[in-house]
């Protein structure tokens, strides 16, 4: 019997997921800013067959000098933009999907439409967009904004725009254009579509200036785990990347997107769900162990508070060695996390110094510290008891963390049968093994033809 095989992204922000990674004597303090960096690392990963490489973002330095002295200790504040990062990556690369987050708070549609559209003309189908609704002030500051948008206000919005930028992406058929010299004819008349959106948060004509997606749409992707951001999930996307720590959680989080997906008329194989997860591999457990003690010893404790302060405060005047305290969410800028991190606390009965420490090696996301069989077994357990379709792997740090996971982790996922030797396809969404969405043109012509039959 054929096992169902997994998908792999890696996540390549900042050369590495861990807070003291910048520290290693092994990573370029700079790496965050050097194309070749990334270049190299998704060179790695694309020679391995991975799906895809992606870009989390924000559109700010988002943060706080609290404690003081942990901002000029962080390496949280100069990056590369990421739709220009992936569109140099583009032409250097074949396969593999570039994905690139970007705000629906700071931007409008037709901008988002048209970049996205851009990149995937260039990469031949390979693009994607990861949808965010951003969440801190500090990027409300840089857009002539005192405060950012509430809660609600920000999910709505981001329903809307989303629905305007597949819209937009409709706005031509695919054999829309003729080209044919001789009689002046550039395209067909009856195959561009004029949106004419007009809804509560937005106003947009239309036709898009970019032509058709060579993979139908750019792939849509979205990590929120609110019910606002699991709708938009289950009404548009074609991945989710969710962060759990726990095998419960993830399963039940699993399955609440996907139980969406047939009232919204789309089949559960419709919508993958890849887990975030950082492997320390060694070849044996003792080598692993050792990696993982030497990361931990980088994170400057000063760093340490400053990764709880957006979710529990300043925690500057407790001792370390206390218990988490719960957190006021009233005030927190994102109450999924903080309820997170204070569940994982409550849990496994962590002082501050230990949560910061676990918040330090992955942020959110799940750790597996071990040899390459002991990765993969959990690997399999999880996709096998309904938590995931794959793994975006958040490294600890670039480029050790992906060579490792290459060199030790995918041969023993193939031996398995766990993981592709080729790519399937050309484009982002048959690597994938996704459908093509229709055209909301399609559906209104098949529509009116059904009538005429009848």
């Amino acid at each position: 019997m054929t096992k169902r095989q997994m998908k792999l992204g890696l996540s390549i922000r900042y050369m590495g997921y861990h807070a003291g990674s910048w520290r290693h004597p092994d990573v370029p303090a700079d790496g965050s800013s050097l194309f070749r960096s990334f270049l190299d690392v998704t060179k790695t990963a694309e020679k391995a067959k991975f799906d895809m490489v992606f870009l989390a973002d924000g559109i700010g330095v988002r943060l706080d000098d609290k404690p003081k002295g942990s901002m000029c200790r962080s390496r949280h504040n100069v990056e590369l933009e990421p739709l220009t990062l992936l569109s140099a990556l583009a032409p250097l690369t074949s396969n593999i999907g570039l994905v690139a987050t970007a705000s629906t708070t700071y931007n409008e549609p037709f901008h988002i439409a048209r970049k996205y559209g851009s990149l995937d003309q260039i990469s031949g189908g390979r693009a994607a967009w990861n949808i965010v609704t951003s969440w801190s002030d500090h990027e409300a500051w840089n857009f002539s904004m005192a405060s950012q948008l509430a809660y609600d206000t920000r999910y709505e919005r981001a329903h809307e725009f989303v629905d305007v930028v597949t819209g937009l992406w409709d706005s031509w058929d695919e054999d829309a254009f003729i080209l044919d010299k001789e009689t002046g004819i550039f395209y067909d008349e009856s195959k561009m579509h004029v949106l004419n959106h007009v809804g509560k948060h937005f106003s947009v004509r239309g036709p898009l200036s970019v032509r058709r997606s060579p993979q139908g749409r750019p792939i849509l992707v979205q990590a929120g785990v609110s019910e606002q951001g699991q709708q938009i999930a289950a009404d548009y996307c074609d991945m989710v990347f969710m962060a759990k720590n726990d095998l419960k959680s993830a399963q039940d989080y699993y399955a609440s997107v996907k139980d969406r997906l047939e009232g919204v008329g789309r089949k559960r194989s419709d919508l993958l769900m890849m887990m975030g997860l950082t492997p320390i591999v060694g070849r044996t457990r003792e080598e692993a162990q050792e990696k993982f003690e030497y990361l931990e010893s980088l994170i400057d404790p000063v760093v340490g508070l400053s990764l709880l302060y957006r979710s529990f405060g300043d925690l500057s005047h407790l001792p370390l060695d206390a218990p988490v305290p719960k957190p006021d969410f009233d005030k927190v800028g994102l109450k999924s996390s903080a309820q997170m991190y204070y569940d994982l606390a409550q849990k496994q009965n962590l002082t501050i110094r230990q949560l910061y420490k676990k918040l330090g090696m992955a942020q959110e996301h799940k750790t597996i510290v071990g040899t390459a069989k002991d990765v993969a077994d959990e690997m399999e357990a999880w996709m096998e008891a309904g938590a995931a379709d794959g793994y975006n792997i958040t490294p600890a740090m670039l480029p050790h963390g992906i060579d490792d996971f290459v060199e030790l982790v995918v041969p023993e996922l193939r031996k398995r049968g766990r993981f592709r030797e080729e790519y399937e396809g050309r484009t982002f969404r048959e690597n994938l093994g996704l459908p093509v969405p229709a055209s909301r043109y399609d559906k209104t012509d098949k529509s009116a033809e059904a009538l005429l039959v009848s």
